[in-house]
Formats: structure tokens, sequence, C-alpha cells
């Protein structure tokens, strides 16, 4: 006995409707991938201005309570540890971009900096 098969349930997709979800989901991607950097490099720039700005009070801070004098150095990050909130690692705080923090004698403007600075969009600067 010869058995034949039908066409009827047999589902699937032709490959043009493959094409045109792949198409999609590409076009998505490409619209998606440049703003989550742009955010990120966003976020990471808003966070080292933070970190600058808190190092800048602790540094004022530490004068006034020492009594340094215009252009005195400071032992960074030693002398500045009790009056800045430490990360987990008891540490001060990194730059979230990879950049290092330079402090200036005091009463300099600015009076600490990032290495990136304006090498990076949007600028590390205070």
């Amino acid at each position: 006995m010869k058995t034949t098969r039908t066409k009827v349930g047999l589902g699937g997709f032709t490959l043009v409707e493959i094409m045109i979800v792949v198409a999609i989901i590409g076009l998505l991607a490409a619209i998606a991938i440049p703003n989550f950097v742009k955010a990120r490099s966003t976020s990471q720039a808003n966070a080292c201005i933070n970190n600058l700005r808190q190092i800048d009070g602790a540094i004022q801070e530490f004068a006034i309570e020492t009594g340094k004098k215009v252009g005195d150095s400071i032992n960074y990050p030693g002398d500045l540890l009790p009056y800045l909130k430490l990360n987990a690692g008891q540490q001060v705080p990194p730059c979230p971009a990879g950049g290092t923090y330079n402090v200036n004698p005091v009463a300099s403007t600015p009076s600490v900096i990032c290495s990136l600075g304006s090498t990076v969009t949007p600028a590390h600067i205070w």
C-alpha cells in the first residue's frame, strides 16, 4: 500500500519571511547600540565628575583643619582618606573610564584633575 504525504499540517516560515525578521532585528540593533554606548560614556563622565567634586571637597576640608596655606602640597590619597567615602575595597573611588586623579597644591584651580580630561567625550572636567 502506497502512502502519500500531504502538505496540510506542515507549517514553517519561508526564506523571505526569515530574512525580513533578521533585517528588522538588525535595524533595531543599529539604532540601540550607539545609544547604549553614548549612555555608558555619559554615566562614566558623570561618575568621574562626582569623584572630582568629592576629592575637591576633601582637599578643602583637610586644608582648613590642618592649617595648610596656599600652595602647600597634599599627600594624595593618604591625607584625604578620612575625608572621603571609600569604596568597598577601602580605596578612593577611581575614574570609571580608567583615568587617574592628580591633585594640585592647596587653593589651585582646579584642585584635582582627571588624566582623561577633555580627551574623551563627554569631558571629565569639573
